[in-house]
């Protein structure tokens, strides 16, 4: 590392702007990670926290199963409960619409199922439970009279941060919805199966003609994650591709620039195995202050910015982009070794006089 330390402080001019553009790309990596985190949650979040094993969906025809689709009668839901191996089978309906309280109306997804499981719900159906968006929208606290489609309902509990494509969760009992559901011009039967236990999977859900996912598997059943979620990662995919050959370009440049100094050194006796950990060793070093910038400035303004954007902040979209910015760097890097692997000092020597 001697060579490269002397280099970097000689021209250090040209790794400062390598090492701001590491720091600008990695910025927008890190940024876009964290605002894809916190789109996918505000998603996601309330199928993630349904109590099952997995979640059981109607296909309609020959289209594969969605939860704006998915309907299930009462003797599918039968069916489960009665099929070997299940433990519990909790039925949720699920629908949009808005909702008025004291501080004002928002667009609401509508939850409906019975009290007891590990998924928040009102125990009476007059009552509904919000979560920390909803309530935030609706200006309502414990006590408060909230209106939908015509019906007051009394809030019983504020709970999580829980939303489904994008709207804030309501949790209603499952006959509250219902009824509910019916007046907004639904079929009033539940949504999704959430399932607990270790059945044949395979085969209910074929007996019955359903699909049994995981909740995780199950997201790709909501149209609208897959769509934005496939847009933000083919970005950040593009935006890895760029930093490694931003920095792939860079090196192979500078060590160009270099091969006479390579000569002269390899004539002096310096390994080949050497001259890569000193070049790799020089990359290392411009890679990990500007990403170490990058990463910090996300960290900056994604605090900044949670309180106005969907903004998630934690290992996942800091460490792992930092990670990986720095991995595809060094693989650029490196492919600009062949200067380095394949040089001939005295042909090298030689080119120079």
């Amino acid at each position: 590392m001697y060579v490269a330390w002397r280099d970097l402080r000689f021209a250090r001019g040209r790794f400062a702007l390598i090492g701001a553009v590491v720091a600008l790309i990695t910025l927008l990596v890190g940024f876009l990670t964290g605002l894809t985190g916190g789109l996918a949650a505000q998603n996601v979040s309330g199928v993630l926290a349904l109590p099952g094993d997995r979640l059981v969906l109607k296909p309609v025809a020959d289209a594969g199963a969605t939860f704006a689709d998915s309907s299930i009668a009462s003797d599918t839901t039968a069916a489960w409960r009665a099929a070997p191996g299940v433990d519990t089978v909790t039925p949720v309906g699920i629908t949009q619409t808005r909702a008025e309280g004291p501080g004002g109306s928002t667009a609401v997804a509508l939850f409906g199922l019975d009290a007891g499981t590990s998924f928040a719900a009102p125990r009476h159906d007059d009552e509904v439970d919000l979560s920390a968006g909803a309530a935030k929208s609706l200006g309502a606290a414990v006590g408060d009279e909230i209106s939908i489609a015509g019906s007051s309902y009394r809030v019983a509990e504020i709970g999580g941060d829980d939303w489904y494509s994008h709207t804030p969760v309501l949790t209603l009992s499952a006959t509250a919805w219902t009824s509910l559901d019916q007046r907004l011009g639904g079929t009033g039967q539940p949504t999704v199966l959430a399932v607990t236990g270790s059945p044949a999977w395979d085969s209910v859900a074929a007996d019955t003609g359903t699909t049994a996912s995981t909740p995780l598997a199950s997201l790709t059943a909501l149209s609208t994650f897959r769509s934005e979620i496939g847009s933000l990662a083919l970005m950040i995919a593009m935006l890895f591709g760029v930093s490694a050959l931003v920095v792939g370009a860079f090196f192979t440049v500078w060590t160009m620039q270099r091969s006479a100094d390579i000569a002269v050194l390899k004539a002096l006796g310096a390994s080949t195995p050497a001259l890569v950990r000193d070049a790799l060793g020089q990359a290392l070093v411009v890679l990990g202050a500007g990403v170490g910038v990058g990463i910090g400035l996300t960290a900056l303004l994604g605090a900044v910015a949670g309180g106005a954007l969907p903004f998630v902040l934690s290992p996942l979209t800091t460490l792992a982009p930092a990670a990986a910015m720095i991995a595809l760097g060094l693989l650029g890097a490196a492919v600009s070794l062949r200067t380095v692997t394949s040089s001939d000092p005295l042909t090298a020597l030689g080119s120079t006089r």
